[in-house]
């Protein structure tokens, strides 16, 4: 396996463990959790009566999001590094000055594509932790992934997928257009983030310790950034994916069910032919319940979590890269010790 695969893989897990709690909050205020309408301290303490609610829903995320960052990762920097091969075969002074660094543009379409990657391991793993998070009572990942299997099959797992493929690319282009954005503006003013260019497009950087801190200040801004740009499309996400299902061979709608009623009603979450609602019409329903401020409920606990998370996430990924001999995004001698 390539450094970058095993890079995205171990920060991935990483950042699920850390984030897990504040991740918990943001989905039950997503799926209109009444006991968090006032948003008050008291309100998110409630969430973690017990040790094990703070890892509620970690373990699809752990296994799936681990393989989804590393994904992730090698997507982009196979896409990136044909889309830098591509614009740098035309020629010309702007081809040769952008040696060093790849277009924006082209960063932030390889960080599309590999989010769309994606899609395949994001959806099933956000639908299992998503209602591993709202359950009442609460059950496992697993349980919830068997019982989705047995009652819908490979189909049921992918439920909102399109939401959820459309958020991804998006954000995913942003994540690392705007990672790239704050790497280039502290290199200007401060020289290369560790393992990055010294100038020349030769550099070998400089050790990963010294550049710890711009490196987390990077991630956490790319993550406030990545978050705001989809955050509507995650609501909708997490509304059409966490509902009470009623069917012939679905999940029976009854107090044992793992996914919470809709405004106290079993069927407020239905269409009125009986079946789910689509995106499209949950963005409507949501939009009717509370205008547009309800695509922004659990913004701000989102942002919290998406700065530490993802700076963690980041400094893991480029430590691990350098760590493996490899600087940001390509091969580079890194200094040891």
């Amino acid at each position: 396996m390539s450094a970058d695969f095993w890079a995205g893989y171990v920060s991935g897990a990483v950042g699920i463990l850390i984030g897990n709690p504040l991740d918990l909050i943001k989905v039950r205020l997503q799926a209109r959790d009444t006991a968090l309408a006032g948003q008050t301290p008291a309100a998110y303490a409630r969430q973690f009566g017990s040790a094990a609610s703070l890892v509620t829903g970690t373990a699809a995320p752990i296994f799936g999001y681990g393989a989804l960052n590393a994904l992730l990762f090698v997507s982009y920097n196979r896409t990136e590094a044909a889309l830098h091969s591509a614009f740098s075969a035309g020629g010309g002074a702007a081809a040769h000055s952008s040696s060093s660094h790849p277009s924006l543009w082209s960063t932030w379409i390889a960080g599309a594509v590999g989010g769309l990657a994606t899609w395949v391991v994001s959806t099933p793993t956000e639908l299992v932790k998503c209602r591993a998070q709202v359950s009442s009572p609460r059950q496992s990942s697993w349980s919830i992934a068997k019982q989705v299997y047995r009652g819908e099959g490979v189909r049921g797992l992918y439920f909102g997928g399109v939401v959820t493929a459309l958020r991804d690319s998006i954000g995913y282009g942003f994540y690392f257009w705007s990672y790239e954005l704050a790497s280039r503006w502290i290199e200007a003013r401060s020289g290369p983030l560790a393992g990055g260019d010294d100038g020349d497009g030769h550099g070998a950087g400089v050790p990963f310790r010294q550049e710890a801190a711009k490196v987390l200040l990077c991630g956490g801004l790319a993550g406030i950034v990545t978050w705001a740009s989809v955050f509507p499309l995650d609501v909708v996400k997490t509304r059409v994916q966490t509902q009470v299902f009623e069917g012939g061979s679905g999940t029976p709608a009854s107090s044992s069910s793992p996914l919470l009623s809709r405004g106290g009603g079993g069927n407020a979450g239905l269409s009125s032919g009986g079946g789910r609602l689509g995106a499209v019409e949950m963005a409507r329903a949501a939009y009717r319940e509370g205008g547009m401020s309800v695509f922004f409920r659990g913004l701000t606990v989102c942002s919290v979590r998406a700065f530490i998370v993802n700076a963690v996430q980041w400094a893991v990924y480029e430590w691990i890269m350098a760590e493996m001999g490899h600087g940001r995004k390509r091969k580079a001698s890194i200094e040891s010790g």
